[in-house]
């Protein structure tokens, strides 16, 4: 099966958009194929033309929305100072979330899924890293997975309590706030 064809695409959707809808309402685990079928409109044998289960329809999902956010990050590739480029970061990741804010509640805060959580961390370290190697970093001899670590668990954290908390604080507020905590130089 064509992978462009629009078709496919158009099914492809709706399923995500049906397994996420369902997700705001009970677990992961407790939805079935069926469930799915019936929110989506589509018969389970189109279901079955395109994933084994609903793990291989939650696995593509998952697939896509890494995609979608690394693609994001890399809008943030020209920036050299390090207090620049981290705000950037965030301010874009911050973007994504927004873009896909009931996938991410769906998945991260109603079905506290790890899978999720653990390719943020993926995607967002590799962005890290690439940006330190590129622009030759080296803190104080501090190791640059261990500088990547140090803001990757501070990125994902405040971004999840941002996502938790999404009507206290506004993205502006937020940013606000890590431009005060982020210092201007790390050397």
């Amino acid at each position: 099966m064509n992978k462009f064809d629009l078709r496919v695409i158009k099914t492809k959707k709706t399923l995500y958009n049906s397994l996420i809808e369902l997700m705001k309402e009970k677990s992961f685990e407790e939805i079935k194929v069926s469930d799915i079928c019936n929110h989506a409109l589509i018969n389970r044998s189109t279901f079955y033309a395109h994933y084994e289960d609903k793990y291989d329809l939650f696995s593509d999902y998952i697939n896509d929305l890494k995609i979608s956010l690394t693609n994001e990050l890399k809008k943030n590739q020209n920036i050299a100072s390090t207090k620049e480029y981290y705000i950037e970061m965030i301010k874009l990741f911050f973007n994504h979330i927004e873009q896909n804010k009931d996938n991410y509640l769906a998945t991260i805060i109603n079905n506290r899924n790890s899978i999720i959580i653990d390719i943020l961390y993926d995607v967002i370290d590799k962005d890290i890293i690439n940006h330190l190697e590129t622009n030759d970093k080296n803190v104080n001899n501090v190791p640059n997975n261990i500088i990547a670590q140090f803001y990757l668990g501070a990125v994902v954290s405040v971004s999840i309590n941002w996502l938790k908390n999404i009507n206290k604080y506004t993205k502006d507020d937020m940013l606000n706030y890590l431009t005060i905590l982020i210092p201007n130089d790390i050397n």
